[in-house]
């Protein structure tokens, strides 16, 4: 079995917990949040409410901890000269109930799905996804949260991707934005402007950051009918529909990526003499694309051979 169907001990058993009464105030917690999810295209949790939810499903104490660092553990990213990342392929299956990892391919947005930026359309190739990410119980949570927020939610389909499939694929960003005026770095986290993520269910989580103004790296959603590209600055505050920040450990935003556009501020140093940082994990969920799609030459779902992972996928 190449070790696919083996679940290692630091991996997410949900199922271990389905007797405590923890699992079940959290599976009644993200029953509540999927309602307002289902009402509102997107929903915005604080950090400090993420972290009962994240242990009801089994997450431990440690593996928070280490997520506090652990974007120290990415690489240079291959278009942006203010931003090092880690990339990783997941595969949610509704119908044999798991989350799997297939293998590692190129990531390529295009214009067409509404991302115009300068490497729109070029396949990118980021460093993968390390153990000590992959097998953090916390990020494994998050992707089953995620999941049962998202499952069996009515969406405006996207062209070209398989909606008679009953696996989706996450792409799992880790990011690590910085600015350092001095070194004439300026950080960017949308540097695209206003657009969309070819995706069907998008989530971003906070890790955390350093020195970063207030006003820093706001998240709007836009009405669809907001100008892809158009910055911040340029953007009809009519068509404004949400406005969000992160700025603790693990504020989590999750939106129906086909509904809105969306736009971040950049990143500003609250005290120009020091480095200013923001950690965040993306995660970008959609049906498998067809062969027809711009890019569905690459999107495989065969089982990653050097780094598998499976775990099950707890769903109503």
């Amino acid at each position: 079995m190449n070790g696919h169907n083996i679940l290692k001990p630091r991996n997410l058993n949900v199922l271990k917990h389905r007797y405590d009464a923890s699992f079940y105030e959290a599976i009644a917690t993200i029953m509540a949040l999927r309602q307002t999810y289902i009402q509102d295209r997107f929903i915005f949790v604080k950090g400090e409410d993420m972290i009962p939810i994240i242990k009801g499903l089994g997450a431990r104490d440690i593996d928070f901890e280490l997520l506090k660092s652990i974007s120290d553990q990415t690489g240079a990213d291959p278009t942006l000269n203010y931003r090092a990342a880690s990339f990783g392929r997941y595969c949610i299956d509704s119908e044999k109930r798991n989350i799997r990892r297939p293998e590692q391919q190129p990531y390529t947005l295009t214009i067409q799905e509404d991302y115009k930026r300068h490497d729109s359309g070029m396949p990118r190739d980021f460093m993968e996804t390390p153990a000590d990410m992959q097998e953090n119980a916390v990020v494994q949570a998050l992707m089953v949260f995620k999941a049962l927020v998202f499952q069996d939610v009515s969406i405006t389909p996207r062209d070209r991707l398989d909606y008679s499939s009953r696996s989706w694929v996450c792409m799992k960003f880790n990011g690590r934005v910085l600015t350092d005026s001095a070194g004439g770095i300026f950080g960017e986290p949308g540097l695209e402007g206003v657009h969309s993520d070819g995706s069907d269910h998008t989530m971003s989580v906070l890790w955390g950051c350093d020195n970063m103004r207030p006003e820093s790296a706001v998240t709007f959603l836009h009405d669809n009918r907001e100008t892809t590209g158009a910055s911040v600055s340029e953007v009809e505050p009519t068509l404004i529909k949400a406005r969000v920040q992160h700025r603790h450990f693990l504020d989590t935003l999750v939106f129906v990526d086909h509904d809105y556009k969306h736009s971040v501020m950049s990143l500003r140093q609250l005290c120009p003499s020091l480095i200013a940082r923001r950690d965040v994990l993306v995660a970008f969920t959609r049906r498998p694309k067809m062969e027809s799609h711009i890019s569905g030459y690459c999107d495989s779902i065969v089982l990653h051979l050097k780094s598998p992972m499976q775990i099950p996928l707890q769903l109503p």
